[in-house]
């Protein structure tokens, strides 16, 4: 079999020629260009299996041609070469999806071994991209053409590549943080190696320590035999920390060092433990403002955000709603032999409308109860048991009745509660415009004009989700 075909982009004769020279020993069948023109005239006619890039060309830089090469060949691997390697450099390569960062001067045999790696990476990559429709195909989040989760798994499938890069999965309870912490391990070159998780909300801060580092034997009274944690059961592979927002703030300042350093100390010892592996961590609070409100550390929460990756919730993808509820009335039949094969169009409105709270777990447990408890072939209304509350039109009433008051009469003695009629004035108007769009945030930020993230902002501030308010008709 003939060794792939490596594309090498520098200014500099001298670099080109030892690469050239290096790679080609290996068998290679590489090619060389000083310039991003140069380079997008080859990338017209011949695609590589990898590129390396210099980072500072005469017309331009390597993580432009990265980006490029990112939105319109995504699988082929790109290393990027750089005399100058600072942290903020390596991060926003890594970040626009480059396999790895290398600093000059290097090592011919080190930059053969990194080629060889992520040609190998890239194999497994498009392997498992071939095999997801049949291997993940049981999958529930899968199921879904919303561009929303097209975006990410693109991000997911991306940052795979990644060797260590951190990874922050963003969502609501029920909208498949997990499984996308998982996806991404099995995608990566750490596939055969262990996958652990954790989540920090369900074990008490004063345990959750020896968890994660383990402990030496007499660190504490039931410390009868030394055991070792977590991160060393995870070494080589991934750690998944779930609801990360939970840590204490003394575990924040070790989790911070493990991914500066990738060392740690077991509780009451006193060696370090060096561990090779690929931090993820999930959350569905505010992170941002637990960093402004001095709740989580900033510079842990950036070396956690390495690569953001949000999910959504269902109310964001409604075109997914139908074919996943057809989905589990199917497996839920076949699992407990019953004989439901169709929903009436007025279920199908009904479930359209929802606006799911508990995303796409609340949409399987209404199933499997369900069919578990109903009988028939077809399945309606009654069946659900849906009864979706509206408090959008009272909470607009109260509001508008209160300035109305105030704008149209005198104004109490007493003063007026102005921030708090501000706040509640705001939560009423992003409660209507939710309604209005199906509690799509796209457009609800359109309506209001506001920006994504400050609309996310205020709805995780006011506490507001789809289960304050029932579903505006459609007009």
């Amino acid at each position: 079999m003939s060794k792939a075909n490596i594309l090498v982009v520098d200014d500099q004769d001298s670099i080109r020629h030892f690469v050239s020279k290096a790679l080609g020993d290996e068998g290679y069948a590489v090619q060389t260009t000083g310039s991003l023109r140069e380079a997008r005239q080859v990338l017209e006619h011949d695609l590589p299996d990898l590129a390396i890039v210099d980072l500072k060309l005469p017309d331009g830089t390597g993580i432009d041609l990265l980006r490029e090469l990112k939105r319109s060949q995504p699988e082929i691997p790109v290393i990027l070469m750089t005399a100058f390697g600072e942290l903020e450099t390596a991060v926003e390569a890594m970040s626009a999806g480059a396999y790895w960062f290398v600093k000059k001067p290097f090592q011919n045999e080190e930059l053969v071994a990194l080629a060889a790696r992520a040609l190998e990476s890239q194999k497994l990559w498009l392997e498992l991209r071939r095999l997801r429709s049949t291997a993940f195909s049981d999958e529930d989040y899968l199921h879904s053409s919303s561009p929303s989760m097209q975006e990410a798994y693109a991000i997911a499938e991306q940052v795979a590549r990644g060797d260590t890069t951190s990874v922050l999965i963003e969502g609501e309870s029920g909208t498949g943080k997990e499984y996308f912490a998982n996806l991404i391990h099995r995608m990566s070159a750490r596939h055969d190696k262990p996958f652990v998780e954790i989540n920090c909300a369900a074990i008490p801060s004063e345990l959750l320590e020896s968890e994660l580092f383990g402990h030496e034997k007499g660190a504490f009274t039931d410390a009868r035999a030394q055991k070792q944690g977590l991160m060393e059961l995870a070494n080589g592979g991934t750690l998944f920390l779930d609801e990360i927002g939970e840590m204490n703030p003394m575990l924040q300042v070790k989790l911070l060092r493990v991914l500066e350093r990738r060392t740690f100390k077991r509780v009451g010892g006193t060696k370090d433990i060096s561990v090779n592996l690929r931090i993820i961590s999930a959350t569905n609070q505010d992170l941002e403002r637990m960093v402004q409100e001095g709740g989580f550390r900033e510079d842990l929460y950036y070396r956690l955000k390495v690569v953001p990756l949000y999910v959504p919730p269902l109310r964001e993808r409604r075109e997914d709603i139908l074919p996943l509820s057809r989905l589990f009335m199917d497996r839920f039949s076949r699992q407990f032999k019953k004989s439901f094969r169709e929903i009436t169009p007025a279920a199908e409105r009904l479930l359209a409308d929802y606006p799911w709270p508990g995303n796409i777990r609340e949409l399987k447990n209404l199933f499997e109860r369900t069919v578990l408890l109903e009988t028939g072939d077809v399945l309606e209304p009654h069946h659900l048991k849906l009864n979706p509350r509206s408090r959008a039109q009272a909470a607009e009433a109260t509001v508008g009745q209160r300035v109305d008051e105030y704008l149209n009469g005198s104004l109490p003695a007493g003063g007026i509660p102005f921030e708090q009629l501000v706040e509640e004035l705001e939560r009423a108007l992003i409660l209507r415009a939710s309604c209005a769009t199906k509690w799509n945030q796209s457009r609800t930020a359109e309506l209001l004009n506001l920006k994504r993230d400050k609309l996310r902002y205020r709805m995780k501030l006011y506490q507001i989700h789809a289960g304050n308010g029932a579903m505006a008709p459609a007009e």
